[in-house]
């Protein structure tokens, strides 16, 4: 099968080299958006070339190639790309949109695809890629997701059909976000608080006493990284949560924290205040206190 792969960052790489890895290899096509503007990096270069993919000039020219198209970009860009996507793809293409957006968002995107001939799936990516690979746990949706099922299971892709209808598995994933992305907000800004205070060694302890199966100092340590090296996309991902609460008619009041406090430690990167290398939150609350009011968001 001609499979394209639209956004060509963590996961869109990961999917493309087990893809690739598979006994019944297929021709796979990559695009990603920051090549509109400047030509592939050199890691990028470097994943095409050793797992012998094909790099796209544009949107148009992978949906031309492609039979099933998997949409990993940002959540602020999955309504757009299956808006350039719709009018190249073929009837019949299989569209899986991998993107965490709301049930709206995802509907919307549904039509225009729909409206090309195409089959659109939502598709609710339930956990951190990285671990577990192309075998992270995905929730899908959609009139053709039993059909297609199987043949995602057969490449090694954990798949549980949840709805024919589209936005049932993102309402799922995005419910799923308020908790966890709210969870690593409050971890950032309480440790934080309590590192510059000094209290830190005494705050801990009381978590671990209502807790007991947590370990609060790793859990800090891996809150913040993750954090820090992806927090631009937590912060889109939240503001597509703000939707999915506001589509019911609620204020998304904690959401919106969430994705505020996320897209601020995303601009502290950009300002180099903090760094995806540093393992210890500690080292990345101190970074946070020395730089405070100096860089907020716009």
């Amino acid at each position: 099968m001609e499979i394209g792969i639209v956004g060509f960052g963590e996961v869109g790489k990961i999917f493309a080299r087990a893809l690739a890895k598979l006994d019944d290899a297929h021709n796979i096509s990559v695009w990603d958006i920051r090549w509109k503007d400047s030509a592939a990096d050199s890691e990028d270069i470097a994943a095409i070339t050793q797992s012998n993919l094909h790099a796209c000039a544009s949107v148009a020219a992978l949906c031309e190639r492609s039979a099933l198209i998997f949409s990993s970009v940002t959540a602020s860009n999955a309504e757009s790309v299956a808006a350039e996507s719709a009018p190249q793809v073929s009837a019949g293409t299989y569209f899986i949109d991998l993107n965490s957006a709301s049930p709206g968002t995802k509907q919307r995107s549904a039509a225009l695809i729909a409206a090309a001939g195409g089959h659109y799936l939502d598709a609710g990516v339930m956990t951190s890629v990285p671990p577990y690979g192309i075998a992270a746990p995905i929730l899908l949706g959609g009139a053709c997701a039993a059909e297609i099922a199987p043949m995602l299971k057969s490449w090694g892709m954990n798949v549980t059909v949840v709805s024919a209808e589209i936005g049932v598995a993102s309402a799922i994933k995005m419910s799923r976000s308020i908790l966890i992305k709210g969870l690593e907000a409050l971890v950032i800004e309480s440790y934080t608080n309590a590192r510059a205070y000094g209290v830190e060694d005494y705050v801990l302890p009381t978590f671990a006493e209502t807790f007991p199966s947590i370990d609060w100092e790793k859990q800090g340590d891996y809150f913040f990284s993750r954090v820090v090296q992806h927090g631009k996309r937590r912060a889109e991902e939240m503001f597509e949560a703000t939707n999915t609460v506001r589509e019911i008619g609620l204020e998304p009041l904690m959401a919106t924290a969430t994705a505020q406090r996320q897209a601020w430690i995303s601009a502290q990167r950009k300002a180099g205040v903090v760094t995806p290398g540093a393992k210890s939150w500690r080292t990345q609350a101190d970074a946070l206190l020395a730089a405070r009011n100096k860089v907020t968001l716009d």
